[in-house]
């Protein structure tokens, strides 16, 4: 038997892509369906949320969820990817004598706060004429993206220290955590930092701590579940269980679980609310995610009943 329908919460190992642990996972858990709530990149650690089952058509709703990382920002350096992964592009060396001091820099974390126009990394997997940008700039093109709406929530600085890089270079690196809207990219805030201070910046490290309301102490690593040996055995959060923790509410009558299942609209719970609305039947089934952005509620997606 596979895995029951749920969401697996998995601390993604450095130099995986999302794409090889949703390919182990699918080991794991002995069923093809298997998909992901938001790439990490392989140098990237930490939460990635899998669907399992009929789960996986939970996931389009959790890709716009707010996001916790830790970081390492290293300042005096510029690099091609804008993290530690691609070759140095340029070195100001950070010794003192560019102002650097606490208050600068500061200055500059706080001017990337808040809701701001980011321009995405140039390798990112953006779509450019129906070709990842990463392909084209590694194909030697210049890709220039339009700059986008982002919201950077919280951008603190947690610690200082000077350091030297590969080619001797001095530079000045930073421990950050920052709480990020869907669609922000924390390698454009390392750049963008480094560009506001004069010295060029790019990401050494990266851990994703949550998406949603799913934490890092939710986490498995894979190790331990390839040990588990039984795909019935794997740690997924339910499927109502994991709706009910994320989205909003509404509560169902029979008649309207009934209604839902055939693909009908009921009266909105909330009228005119923007997020997506978890619907639960009396018996606590997820049968829905609604639209209840107008008066009349209507099915993004409705969950067959497990076995149906």
């Amino acid at each position: 038997m596979p895995a029951p329908d749920g969401l697996l919460v998995v601390d993604k190992p450095q130099g995986w892509t999302s794409h090889d642990v949703v390919g182990r996972a699918r080991r794991i858990c002995g069923t093809r369906k298997v998909g992901h709530a938001g790439t990490l990149d392989p140098m990237a650690t930490g939460v990635l949320v899998l669907g399992i089952g009929r789960a996986t058509r939970l996931l389009t709703f959790l890709v716009g969820c707010d996001k916790d990382y830790a970081a390492t920002v290293r300042l005096g350096q510029s690099t091609l990817t804008d993290d530690a992964e691609g070759e140095v592009t340029a070195s100001t060396p950070v010794d003192g004598t560019y102002g650097l001091d606490d208050a600068a820099v500061d200055a500059a974390v706080s001017r990337l706060t808040g809701d701001i126009e980011q321009v995405p990394s140039a390798v990112s997997a953006i779509k450019v004429k129906g070709e990842r940008a990463y392909h084209r700039v590694r194909a030697g093109e210049d890709v220039d993206l339009p700059a986008r709406p982002v919201t950077v929530s919280r951008f603190e600085v947690l610690a200082r220290r000077a350091a030297v890089a590969d080619d001797g270079t001095p530079v000045l690196d930073l421990d950050v955590e920052v709480t990020v809207s869907s669609g922000t990219y924390v390698r454009a805030l390392a750049r963008d930092l480094g560009s506001a201070l004069g010295v060029g910046g790019h990401l050494t490290a990266l851990r994703r701590t949550r998406v949603g309301s799913f934490e890092l102490g939710q986490a498995h690593d894979l190790e331990s579940l390839m040990a588990l040996g039984d795909p019935e055995a794997v740690p997924v959060v339910p499927l109502a269980e994991a709706a009910r923790a994320q989205f909003a509410v509404h509560e169902l009558t029979e008649p309207e679980a009934r209604a839902l299942g055939y693909g009908q609209r009921v009266d909105s719970a909330t009228p005119l609310r923007s997020e997506p609305v978890a619907a639960f039947g009396p018996d606590g089934r997820l049968v829905a995610m609604l639209d209840e952005s107008g008066h009349k509620a209507r099915p993004h997606v409705v969950f067959a009943p497990a076995g149906s």
